[in-house]
């Protein structure tokens, strides 16, 4: 049963947030010292996400994203992937992460049965990305990334925030480096 919007529009996808932590204190999303997290009875079990996407798919989702704060820092999250990719009807089942843990778990995500990433990466410089990040080293976007290529998930997708004063003035670098890597940057 297809569903339809207030615009005519079919709607088709699904973003699932899976848990509302995250490794980084980026500085347009969350202050230094954090936020207080929920605690782990308040967030849904993988089989309740996946009971969710279920009935979603039976209504015509056919597209999931799954996102956080950080999904890569919810323990086990290859196993919510695997349970969503054996569903009937869904055919597109994409991430989005910030890359730092990305390396270790690409391989994982893949066989479990994610087809594609994307990743947040505000800047391509190391100093401006550790400044953003407050916590983050650039080398680790640029092995996940390398890591998720290797393990076929792809197409790699790059979101940039770009704040003007900010990181504006990389633009064009990002860019080039579509062009060089084959990467689908969106701002």
């Amino acid at each position: 049963m297809t569903q339809v919007d207030t615009h005519s529009r079919t709607i088709s996808y699904l973003r699932v947030s899976v848990t509302d932590r995250c490794n980084l204190r980026c500085v347009y999303c969350m202050p230094p010292e954090g936020i207080p997290w929920r605690p782990h009875t308040d967030i849904l079990r993988y089989e309740e996400i996946a009971e969710i996407v279920r009935a979603a798919a039976e209504l015509g989702i056919t597209k999931v994203r799954l996102t956080g704060g950080e999904p890569l820092v919810r323990p086990g999250v290859a196993e919510l992937v695997k349970m969503i990719a054996a569903m009937p009807g869904i055919d597109d089942l994409s991430m989005t992460t910030n890359g730092v843990a990305l390396k270790r778990h690409a391989h994982a995500l893949a066989q479990a049965g994610l087809h594609r990433v994307n990743i947040s990466l505000d800047t391509l410089r190391p100093s401006r990305y550790e400044s953003i990040t407050r916590l983050g080293h650039l080398e680790k976007v640029f092995e996940g990334m390398h890591a998720a290529q290797e393990a076929g998930l792809s197409p790699i997708k790059i979101n940039t925030v770009v704040i003007r004063g900010l990181n504006d003035d990389e633009v064009v670098d990002f860019a080039r480096q579509t062009v060089d890597l084959e990467w689908n940057v969106r701002f």
